[in-house]
């Protein structure tokens, strides 16, 4: 009895073990992606846990340390990026602003894409009408511009967090309404399905069971490019005074408080927006790697070169 539990929890231990050996190597096989990945992580830990450490570091006000440049070395290591024109620590405050600007970036692009998810699943295999409908639907979401759309909004309503990432949602429920409904146009199609169909699956269960599976790993790659998108629509709404107000803090915000020190103090702003540039650059990069890697037809490079490496 014991033998023959264990025994299976023991291969598929060895199996994800597996997979997961194979998944490293094709991640250092791009080595753009793997750096770009460790980055991430570090920007993920400093989200999570930089508010917790150095929140009071960031809002402490030390005057005698107004714009203080970077890299001095004797105000002691969280001012090795500089002060602001409080004296707070730079360092301290891109750290805590770090957990604002994923957070906001990646509730968007989760209730965003669930939503577009769902309403593409239904338009792709329901009737025509049902399809047209909601298709029109997307149709005048994607007639207002995203940005102009989102200002419009928050000069309504109050720029809080919640409200910013339900802006930012709205305006990218099409982008996988579409490509959802495209997939499921064209997956619907293939024998499986069709052998379902005839073994008398239901329609939820052929489509949660069959259909989303196969669009489950172009959505992960659109949604690893949009998160730059919202994060840069964000800093954006920020930086026009219509995003997250103080006290609390962006890189956005960071970037606009520091406009007006450019030609004196031009860190305030350069290391906020650097921020902004490594992440956006480090999630294309990750979603490059992440088009071969689940595309059967291109993995294959990376799984070779895994192979070869070790």
């Amino acid at each position: 009895m014991t033998m023959s539990s264990t025994l299976p929890s023991t291969q598929i231990s060895t199996k994800q073990r597996g997979k997961a050996h194979v998944l490293i190597g094709m991640l250092w096989r791009d080595k753009f992606a793997f750096f770009a990945t460790i980055f991430l992580i570090i920007a993920v830990l400093c989200a999570l846990f930089g508010p917790i450490l150095l929140r009071e570091a960031a809002v402490a006000q030390n005057l005698r340390a107004r714009n203080l440049a970077p890299f001095t070395v004797d105000r002691g290591w969280l001012f090795l990026l500089g002060a602001d024109a409080l004296g707070r620590p730079l360092l301290a405050r891109i750290v805590v602003a770090a957990q604002n600007t994923l957070m906001i970036a990646a509730g968007a692009v989760v209730c965003s894409g669930v939503v577009g998810a769902l309403l593409g699943l239904v338009a792709g295999y329901a009737s025509e009408r049902v399809s047209n409908l909601i298709m029109r639907l997307a149709d005048v979401i994607m007639s207002f511009p995203s940005l102009l759309l989102a200002v419009i909004v928050l000069y309504m309503l109050a720029p809080s967090v919640g409200n910013i990432v339900i802006v930012l949602a709205i305006t990218r429920i099409p982008v996988y309404l579409r490509t959802t409904r495209a997939e499921v146009l064209e997956i619907r199609q293939r024998m499986f399905v069709q052998a379902a169909k005839v073994m008398g699956a239901s329609s939820l269960r052929i489509v949660f069971r069959h259909i989303l599976p196969m669009v489950v790993p172009t959505l992960v790659t659109i949604a690893t490019l949009d998160f730059a998108f919202v994060m840069l629509a964000e800093s954006s709404l920020s930086f026009l005074g219509i995003g997250i107000q103080p006290p609390e803090v962006t890189w956005g915000l960071m970037v606009a408080q520091g406009k007006q020190y450019l030609t004196n103090a031009w860190w305030l702003a350069f290391w906020p927006g650097l921020a902004i540039i490594l992440t956006t650059l480090s999630l294309n990069l990750l979603s490059n790697w992440m088009r071969v890697a689940l595309d059967p037809a291109q993995r294959w490079r990376l799984e070779i070169g895994g192979r070869k490496n070790g």
